[in-house]
């Protein structure tokens, strides 16, 4: 157990007061120790859990991934807590990082999660419980939790950046299968990763849990092969109740954010996250999707690094009016029970498909800010299907049928 001290001063983003600039509503506390203290302010600074994929050939034997998992489990150094985030969480900030791409992502997560954290506290009027913590050989990470506020049931938005090994499988694995793995020689790659990551899972089961995921992605050269480098992430919604003009608000919103960079964008993105937040056991998705996309590296850095930011930063515009809109709609137990059945279905996809968690919990990240993704409530009821003509069937089919919004 860790034995974080926040120091803790006074601050005017207090609960009830619009955050000032460049500021969060954030609680410092103890995590774990029962000990929760006054809020405490926080500068604009950036770095986010690593969501990179990972996810593992089918073929493989469970005595090789059994393998890989015990050997990933050492690939990044144990976390040290400390009470305020450093400037940076680079190796080297103010030397061979300096200006560099990840020196800039560090700096655009950084300040996306302040923005985020900002809109979401007020909206609540709870401010968010905060951990810090660096490693010895570089990166660290925060993690900012709002659990069982008066809007949000938990809300979680975590940047980190991470310096760590990763198995030559989980490298090919994560480019796609077009990585030759060498015969012989180091078997264990290289990688940097910066990221910020987020689920929100709102209380009033009309308001829809929305998550989003930016991350930047590098490799060393290794055994022969080139380093890579690559951006990855998107932002999705995932409503237990479907109401069109929130969809088409939340797609139109990442419509023009890819208009404005490359006209192919939205069409290529949506098919694709359609696709990845695909429960293949159930045959539906998620939620109702929005835009994803990985191992982007087809254009220059500069360009792509700009198309993530302003992703990231139209998730508040994309999703907090659809939360103020519903969040004090009344409500019956019967419809917070559908609410808890496709919390349910989140819970299945996050811990059987998705790449990030699986990346996450095979290099040895931090476990609880890995599972921040799932809610505090869910259920699981056998052979549950809607009767035909309810809300509950109208989203079913969304589900189960894509659907264009925009």
């Amino acid at each position: 157990m860790k034995t974080t001290a926040a120091k803790c001063v006074p601050t005017t983003a207090r609960v009830g007061r619009k955050p000032a600039p460049k500021s969060v509503a954030i609680r410092a506390a103890t995590f774990g120790r029962g000990k929760a203290t006054v809020n405490a302010p926080f500068q604009a600074a950036n770095h986010s859990q690593v969501r990179a994929s990972s996810s593992r050939d089918a073929n493989s034997s469970a005595k090789r991934n059994a393998k890989l998992q015990v050997a990933g489990a050492q690939a990044i150094e144990k976390e040290v807590y400390v009470n305020e985030a450093p400037d940076s969480l680079l190796r080297d900030p103010n030397g061979a990082d300096k200006g560099t791409i990840r020196a800039r992502f560090e700096k655009i997560i950084r300040q996306g999660q302040d923005e985020i954290c900002n809109a979401l506290a007020e909206l609540d009027g709870t401010p968010f419980h905060q951990d810090t913590w660096t490693r010895p050989g570089g990166g660290g990470g925060i993690t900012r939790v709002l659990q069982d506020g008066n809007v949000f049931e938990k809300a979680g938005v975590n940047v980190s950046v991470v310096y760590g090994t990763m198995p030559a499988e989980a490298y090919r694995a994560a480019t796609g299968g077009n990585i030759e793995i060498p015969e012989g020689g180091n078997d264990r790659v290289p990688f940097f990763a910066a990221g910020i990551s987020s689920v929100i899972h709102p209380k009033n089961p009309f308001a829809p849990t929305m998550h989003f995921n930016y991350r930047y992605f590098e490799t060393e050269e290794w055994n022969g092969v080139p380093s890579q480098w690559w951006f990855g992430g998107g932002t999705d919604l995932t409503p237990s109740y479907v109401f069109e003009d929130d969809a088409k608000h939340f797609h139109g919103t990442y419509k023009n954010v890819c208009d404005k960079h490359d006209p192919t964008y939205y069409d290529k993105f949506k098919k694709w996250c359609d696709e990845y937040f695909l429960i293949k056991h159930r045959g539906e998705t998620r939620g109702i999707g929005g835009i994803f996309f990985d191992d982007l590296n087809d254009k220059d850095p500069e360009t792509l690094m700009a198309f993530s930011k302003d992703c990231l930063f139209n998730v508040v515009e994309s999703y907090v009016p659809i939360v103020a809109k519903h969040k004090d709609d009344p409500y019956t137990e019967e419809q917070l029970r559908w609410q808890k059945l496709r919390r349910g279905r989140y819970v299945e996809f996050n811990l059987v498909y998705d790449r990030g968690t699986t990346f996450g919990l095979k290099t040895g990240g931090r476990i609880e800010s890995i599972l921040m993704s799932l809610p505090l409530t869910a259920r699981w009821e056998y052979d549950y299907e809607p009767e035909e003509g309810t809300p509950e069937a109208r989203a079913m089919k969304a589900f189960r049928q894509s659907e264009n919004w925009v």
